[in-house]
């Protein structure tokens, strides 16, 4: 059972020295007990609101119909011993529930006894600490703070509480940083020594679960300390709201050792009971003690008040049912006797678990709001008051729920529209320690007098980016500047350490130095590191502040031109359709213009090396073939339009190709390095072969393992026949830096990882949040380029994958072209064929009847072998020229026949030349 602040509830089934008395179903008297510290803030509360609920019950006939209900309520004085005798000395008596108590230790020692003699018989009317600690950590990730101090006493309730916490935190990848526990009773020197101690570390955000007595004193000691001003954060529990709002005068001195801090209040209804409840609050608190008559309600004297009333309507619904009143002796108890404990005298409920379920299915409108358990014994609907302490009072600034979570309208309110928790995560402005709007940032440096440790790999190649001199013990390089430049644009100092993570003979492990942080060998990782997905699941990573990613590096031989270069730009598929084109469109313009062009017409020979000559010519613009048709111009144009795009990228690529040097490599890019069976170098410490090996599915017995950049160039000058290796997988800056000194050697194919480098720290480390900050400041202030070229820029540009044998043009590159000419071709066709057919249909209507054989009927008969060679033998007649305003025929308009097909088309016609 997790602890509450106060435990608040109802024993029920305890037990009662009249052994074997039976008592009718409605008794004159109900007696029931109470066990409080009469003069804490709770007890004090509670007591005027017992006294305020069995008067209204009592008054009232129709809640238990005649029986009275009396409550003996006993002080425990704040001693956990007292109350468990008082808790069995009721026991002794005709009580048949305890209200109560305020200690969690006591709550379970009677939750035991209860237990052992009949059944779990604990019932809960307050809020669990379940809810309470959820609600504190919604805050801490609303704000973004990811770590807290626990500041609790050190008891049952405290250590309940902070473990509640821990378990919410945890669910949200936050955590509790320091437990600052306080012994109970502890003086106030030792409160301060723990306070003192707490803010040493690094978190600024204070989680107080206390009591009020030692919780004033926390507040005053770290007012004292100076742990109240600007950029620390205090989130009390409900405690701190239980004390203000009990007190009738709030003075000033106790207000200013709490300004900005954020409590929590168990949220109420403003139901009509509540209302009724608070008006005579003080005239019952006057009948029931003088002294209490300036005390003023809180959440939980109206939870007392409610748990009275849940009570009544539980033994009302008893009565009903038919459960009598009565108790039977415990046959265990029998066998101890003697003493002066009198343990006989206890007996059992016969019928306490029927009261218990009816306790359990109460419902009603009480003061707090609607009350009634759900299937795991809370209460409904749990809601809190999220609360800042500003000037001379309090102020709400917002609510948490399990139904809405974080919200700035009424839990009540949201309880009617339909769920949706994101939608509902906001916050007032809260007014911080120091008087400030602006939210802190919530911890700091720690102040403990450590160093941070930070693992560097002592590397033996590539130290342009870091560099340990064993001598003398200073790092440098590129990264350490990097880092040093970026802690100085923090705002608060960082005191820090190198230690060097290798043998100084070969380049470390990178998995291994990562491992470090997890042993808490290391505080942070600073170097070329990596940001991979297998170290990101174990630390948290700056923002990089290099881009890097795995490329291939090979050698790579010079290529020079040939006499069959210019054929390069092309390749063979590219050149066979531009060929093929070259014919179609001659072939199209030849249909297009044959009837109507002598350019186009003559000896079947002299028209092939036309289509032929005419076709290949406009490859230069150089045809003299005048176009005369409409639909013969319209193709032209557009086949020169793509004469004109291919002709200048064929001259840009073979300009390309005759001018520049041109590398070639066996190896075009990871596909075929993969393909290839060859083996297959990386740098000793890199990723790389990890990530060959088990993302790519590269063999081990391919992999070879390379040093420095002296072996780099060894292992590619010797190449996989001499025992060297094809190609070297490692990641872009390494081999840039390998460029600049070798220029036989380039990176092939694209880069097939992108990532970056950045410092390495523990998960949920906020330093690692203020670097990423200040990395990007470093990049848009032009630093970052500074040191960059201060320690990588030594010598000419490294070759790059543009110097290597370039693209050839291919037909995918062209297909729109080509596709936008097919297209117009085949519709000049399909035109012309209808104009065609048009006139061949008038030309036949136009014979005279005795040129035409017909049949009995009539009916005009034809072989269809003679109606094709009479159409091909009108599709190759030379179509005469109309004189000016004789063609009147919208088919002579196109290039037709005149109307009647008899004046065009005339036997000294089809005798021309064909």
């Amino acid at each position: 059972m997790k602890s509450m602040l106060q435990v608040w509830g109802i024993f029920c089934c305890v037990c009662s020295c009249a052994l074997g008395q039976n008592t009718s179903a409605r008794p004159s008297v109900v007696n029931v007990g109470a066990l409080f510290t009469f003069h804490s803030t709770i007890g004090r509360a509670a007591k005027v609101a017992i006294a305020a609920a069995v008067n209204d019950i009592n008054r009232d006939p129709s809640v238990l119909q005649g029986t009275k209900l009396v409550v003996q309520m006993q002080d425990t004085n704040y001693s956990g011993f007292i109350s468990i005798v008082q808790a069995l000395q009721f026991m002794e008596k005709d009580t048949i529930a305890i209200i109560g108590p305020q200690s969690s230790v006591v709550a379970h020692v009677i939750s035991h006894v209860a237990n052992e003699l009949q059944y779990p018989f604990f019932v809960r009317t307050v809020h669990s600490d379940q809810f309470q600690m959820a609600s504190v950590a919604a805050i801490v990730d609303y704000y973004g703070w990811k770590m807290v101090t626990a500041v609790y006493i050190d008891d049952d309730y405290g250590r309940n509480g902070v473990s509640s916490l821990d378990d919410e935190l945890a669910k949200r990848r936050l955590k509790i940083l320091y437990k600052a526990a306080i012994r109970p009773g502890a003086r106030k020197s030792e409160m301060a020594a723990v306070l003192v101690k707490a803010a040493m570390m690094e978190s600024r955000v204070f989680v107080l679960h206390a009591r009020d007595d030692s919780g004033i004193d926390v507040f005053s000691l770290a007012y004292n300390l100076s742990m109240t001003s600007g950029g620390y954060v205090w989130i009390a529990t409900d405690w701190l709201t239980a004390c203000l709002d009990s007190a009738p005068r709030l003075g000033t001195g106790l207000l200013n050792t709490m300004q900005g801090v954020l409590t929590l209040r168990q949220h109420t209804e403003n139901t009509s009971r509540k209302k009724a409840l608070v008006s005579r609050w003080s005239e019952v608190a006057k009948e029931e003690e003088e002294e209490d008559g300036g005390s003023l309600p809180n959440t939980y004297g109206l939870y007392a008040y409610d748990t009275v009333w849940m009570l009544a309507h539980g033994l009302d619904a008893f009565f009903n049912s038919g459960g009598n009143i009565s108790f039977s002796p415990d046959p265990r108890l029998r066998a101890v006797v003697g003493g002066a404990l009198n343990l006989d005298a206890l007996s059992v409920f016969d019928e306490g678990t029927l009261l218990l379920e009816r306790i359990r299915n109460v419902s009603f409108m009480g003061a707090t709001g609607p009350v009634k358990l759900d299937s795991d014994g809370n209460l409904i609907q749990p809601a809190y008051d999220i609360v800042n302490v500003v000037g001379s009072g309090l102020r709400t600034i917002g609510y948490w729920s399990n139904y809405s979570g974080l919200s700035v309208v009424s839990p009540e309110t949201l309880y009617k529209k339909p769920f949706n928790v994101s939608a509902n995560q906001e916050l007032h402005a809260a007014i911080w320690p120091g008087e400030t709007v602006t939210r802190p940032r919530g911890w700091v440096f720690p102040n403990n007098g450590n160093e941070l440790r930070i693992g560097v790999p002592d590397r033996v190649s590539y130290r342009q980016f870091i560099s340990v001199d064993n001598q003398t013990g200073t790092v440098g390089g590129f990264c350490i500047d990097v880092f040093a430049a970026a802690i100085n644009l923090l705002q608060y100092p960082v005191t820090y350490r190198f230690v060097p993570f290798g043998n100084g003979r070969e380049n470390p492990s990178y998995t291994e130095l990562i491992g470090r942080i997890l042993t808490n060998e290391f505080d942070a990782v600073v170097g070329d590191v990596a940001i991979v997905t297998n170290r990101t699941k174990v630390v948290d990573f700056t923002q990089p502040y290099v881009a890097s990613g795995l490329v291939i590096l090979t050698a790579v031989k010079t290529q020079s031109s040939d006499a069959w270069a210019f054929l390069q730009p092309f390749t063979i598929r590219m050149w066979s359709v531009t060929g093929v084109f070259f014919l179609v469109v001659g072939a199209v313009i030849w249909l297009l213009e044959h009837r109507i062009n002598d350019d186009f017409r003559g000896p079947p020979a002299k028209q092939v090396i036309t289509v032929f000559w005419f076709s290949f010519s406009t490859l230069f613009f150089a045809h003299r073939e005048d176009t005369r048709s409409t639909l013969g111009r319209v193709v032209v144009i557009i086949w020169l339009f793509v004469v004109l795009i291919i002709q200048s990228s064929y001259t840009a690529s073979l300009t390309s190709i005759l001018t520049v040097q041109q590398l070639t490599s066996p190896i075009k890019g990871i596909d075929s390095l993969i393909a290839s069976d060859e083996p297959i170098g990386f740098q000793v410490g890199s990723f790389a072969e990890s990530y060959l090996v088990h993302e790519l599915g590269v063999s081990p017995s391919r992999l070879k393992a390379l040093g420095t950049p002296d072996e780099y160039k060894n292992a590619l000058e010797l190449g996989p026949r001499k025992g060297g290796v094809v190609a070297i997988v490692d990641e872009r800056p390494y081999v840039e830096v390998f460029l600049v000194q070798h220029d036989k050697f380039a990176i092939v194919g694209a880069e097939f990882t992108k990532s970056g480098w950045g410092f390495a720290f523990p998960r949920d480390s906020p330093l690692a949040v203020d670097l990423s900050t200040a990395i990007l400041a470093l990049s848009e202030n032009g630093d970052l380029q500074r040191i960059h070229d201060k320690w990588l820029s030594n010598g000419p540009s490294p070759q790059s994958t543009t110097d290597l044998e370039p693209e050839r043009l291919r037909v995918q590159s062209f297909s729109a072209l080509f596709l936008l000419c097919g297209a117009a071709c085949l519709a000049a066709l399909a035109i012309h064929g209808c104009i065609l057919a048009r006139q061949y249909s008038l030309h036949v209507a136009s014979q005279p009847p005795d040129a035409v054989a017909t049949g009995a009927d009539g009916a005009i008969r034809r072989s269809s072998r003679s109606s094709i060679r009479s159409f091909l033998s009108f599709a190759d007649r030379r179509e005469a020229q109309c004189p000016r305003g004789s063609c009147k025929d919208p088919a002579a308009a196109l290039g037709g026949s005149s109307s009647s097909g008899v004046s065009s088309f005339t036997s000294s016609n089809a005798s021309v030349s064909r």
